[in-house]
């Protein structure tokens, strides 16, 4: 005979009746368990960087005098390991100091409550890359969509009016714009090369977001691009990119021509041909030795010209001393 369902009533269970106010409240605190590092796995595709930096080292001093004072939160694997949710960090640092066990709280929880939990907990750090918020972004909106939750968040740089649910959802606990959370999504479609400028601040939100839309092989092309002339595109020469990539009329030639152009705020440069100056340059000097040895000849020049008193030159726009 098939047993049947237990119904949950709200009524106090039967061994409730007899405890203290007390041990209640401790019933339904978390319990913390001592779990074997070695037990624990990282969560897959985390998209927040463990940073060894002056932070980490300040929390591995923490651990080794006070021992973790905020446990870690894992999630239960069915062979019997464990998967990380949030306190990445604090595990490192538990790794660092030497520790084989850390403090955990183990909570039972599906997949997508688990990335969304990683999300939220992760989205409170102080400094956040925007490589970071793009895949955290991505895969929270991901979990809602499977959740049955709405989530068009990933089409036009301009967005329309959309419904209510999980787009406003995310966007009113993080503190961004529907707008904005979408452009951090698309810089998932970034190769690595790109988004790593973008998180070294040397490419701006908006340009990035326009060669999300280039395909792999021509992203490529436009880094090659930035290290040969070493600058950035706009966002005025990223659009003109995307545009021509539409119309499959993008490559080489056409990157280089649209990087060459003067833009508005850039610094003025001064151009002089290697061959003219090859002859100034023993032949020891390797090319990419070319520039530091320039710079330290200018300086070398600029010390003998405040010794030695100067007399005009019409050629030369210096001072008589």
């Amino acid at each position: 005979m098939r047993e049947k369902p237990k119904l949950d009533l709200g009524l106090t269970a039967y061994d409730e009746l007899f405890k203290d106010d007390k041990e209640i409240r401790e019933g339904r605190l978390p319990k913390i368990y001592d779990i074997p590092i070695e037990l624990i796995d990282e969560f897959p595709d985390h998209p927040f960087k463990v940073r060894m930096d002056e932070d980490m080292d300040q929390l591995v001093e923490s651990v080794k005098e006070r021992g973790l004072i905020t446990p870690i939160t894992l999630r239960p694997k069915e062979d019997g390991r464990y998967e990380i949710v949030s306190g990445h960090r604090r595990k490192k640092a538990c790794e660092i100091a030497g520790l084989s066990t850390v403090k955990a709280d183990v909570r039972e929880m599906s997949r997508d409550e688990a990335i969304i939990m990683m999300v939220e907990s992760n989205l409170q750090r102080s400094v956040i890359l925007p490589s970071e918020k793009a895949f955290s972004y991505k895969m929270r909106l991901e979990a809602m969509k499977r959740q049955g939750m709405r989530t068009d968040l990933t089409s036009a740089p301009v967005a329309p009016k959309l419904g209510e649910r999980s787009n406003l959802q995310l966007a009113e606990q993080v503190g961004e714009s529907k707008d904005q959370i979408r452009r951090y999504i698309r810089l998932t479609e970034l190769v690595p090369e790109l988004l790593d400028l973008v998180d070294e601040n040397q490419i701006a939100l908006r340009p990035a977001v326009e060669l999300s839309y280039l395909t792999c092989d021509e992203q490529k092309m436009v880094y090659e691009q930035i290290l040969d002339c070493d600058c950035t595109p706009s966002h005025a020469q990223t659009i003109r990119m995307r545009k021509f990539s539409e119309e499959g009329r993008l490559n080489e030639a056409v990157i280089e021509s649209i990087m060459q152009e003067e833009k508005p705020n850039q610094k003025e440069k001064i151009h002089i041909p290697l061959g003219q100056l090859r002859k100034y340059i023993p032949e020891t000097v390797s090319y990419d030795d070319t520039r530091d040895y320039i710079m330290q000849a200018l300086e070398f020049y600029q010390k003998y010209r405040t010794k030695v008193p100067q007399t005009p030159n019409k050629n030369f726009p210096g001072k008589a001393r």
